[in-house]
């Protein structure tokens, strides 16, 4: 069983995010309060009650204070039992992490750290409008590992406008000396209702050209290969087997459990999530009402959305799992479509398994969406 917290609060709003999030801090204590009551509305949702992960996400996590961080912590341990080797991830901004609030998150059983540092380019850091600046991005990862939190992911994003791949490599370069176990780099993706949104489309920003983000995938790639990393799903790279467990636990459809505003949640059958409005979550929580959204699965949902998971990790989609989800038809829906996967050179079956080939990872969602079932018309 997995629980994410979403905290949405952020000191600045960076320029390609569209998650939701307030820069108001104003309201902070009043959401984790009622994230502790949601905790309790919800203690029913999981299957068990044995929490294997635990993930706090953004938004921006650093910004808990002591207090609020220890509050979230011990209603977690009431409402659930916490496994021995539970992993506990908390995302953070690099100019965040201080000696004391690191000797805080460990103080709180925080095992892990996902630190968005994006680039140790400090033009792009400004482009990008974070607050951090590289040397900051470096010395916050040191002194992580100095405060005894080892199980360190770095965030990189790739195709930020450049003329060439030097600063991808430096970046690259400069993530691999730190000796950080995980790294998951993501490409730059314009989203409408963002700053990089706005200006492309007034023509201020020159919008990303696919063959400049696929090379830079490949260089990523294989830089990050020669350097002993594992790509283990598209986006994510591990060393010594130190994948993400919170995160794989999406990818193979086990249920987690999310609270705070926006959060999702899945239980195998249905998705369900939260309202992406402080306010109205705030009121809602008030009155012991979820502010939930609920999605039931049909069988094609639960077939295409294993497909568009499953495809990006190293361990694939079984076939099996595929015929059961679909009550036995899938392979008779997409066999051809699977034939000329494999033709082309982005698909390959083995061991009773879907894989992308290296090709193939340049189009996953291409993939997936061409083995997707069509959703049964009713009524």
């Amino acid at each position: 069983m997995h629980l994410y917290l979403h905290i949405p609060f952020c000191r600045q709003a960076c320029h390609y995010c569209d998650f939701h999030f307030s820069m108001s801090l104003r309201n902070k204590g009043k959401i984790v309060r009622a994230m502790i009551r949601e905790l309790k509305l919800q203690r029913d949702y999981l299957p068990s009650d044995d929490l294997h992960t635990i993930y706090f996400g953004g938004g921006t996590p650093s910004l808990l204070s002591e207090k609020e961080l220890a509050f979230l912590m011990d209603a977690i341990k009431k409402q659930f039992h916490l496994k021995p080797d539970a992993e506990i991830t908390l995302e953070a901004n690099p100019d965040d992490l201080t000696e004391d609030t690191l000797a805080t998150l460990a103080d709180q059983g925080i095992n892990r750290l996902s630190i968005g540092i994006q680039t140790f380019h400090d033009p792009h850091l400004r482009f990008m409008n974070r607050l951090h600046t590289a040397s900051e991005a470096e010395e916050s990862v040191r002194r992580a590992q100095d405060a005894g939190i080892t199980n360190i992911s770095v965030d990189l994003i790739y195709a930020i406008p450049a003329e060439n791949d030097d600063i991808l490599l430096s970046d690259i370069e400069k993530a691999l000396a730190l000796g950080v176990e995980h790294i998951s780099a993501y490409c730059l993706t314009v989203e409408p209702k963002t700053a990089f949104g706005n200006w492309t489309k007034t023509g201020k920003m020159a919008p990303i050209e696919d063959e400049f983000a696929a090379r830079q995938f490949e260089v990523l790639i294989s830089k990050l290969q020669e350097g002993g990393f594992e790509q283990y799903e598209i986006s994510n790279f591990a060393r010594n087997q130190k994948y993400s467990r919170h995160n794989s636990a999406y990818w193979q459809r086990r249920p987690y459990l999310g609270v705070g505003p926006s959060a999702h949640s899945y239980n195998g059958a249905s998705r369900q999530y939260n309202v992406s409005n402080n306010a109205k979550y705030l009121e809602s929580i008030k009155n012991r009402v979820l502010p939930i959204t609920v999605e039931i699965l049909s069988m094609e949902d639960q077939v295409n959305e294993y497909l568009l998971t499953g495809l990006r990790t190293k361990w694939g989609c079984r076939l099996e799992l595929l015929q059961e989800l679909s009550g036995g038809s899938f392979l008779m829906k997409t066999g051809e479509e699977i034939f000329r996967l494999n033709e082309i050179g982005w698909l390959h079956s083995r061991d009773g398994l879907l894989l992308l080939t290296e090709k193939g990872k340049l189009f996953a969602d291409q993939v997936a969406s061409r083995l997707f079932l069509e959703q049964t018309k009713k009524g």
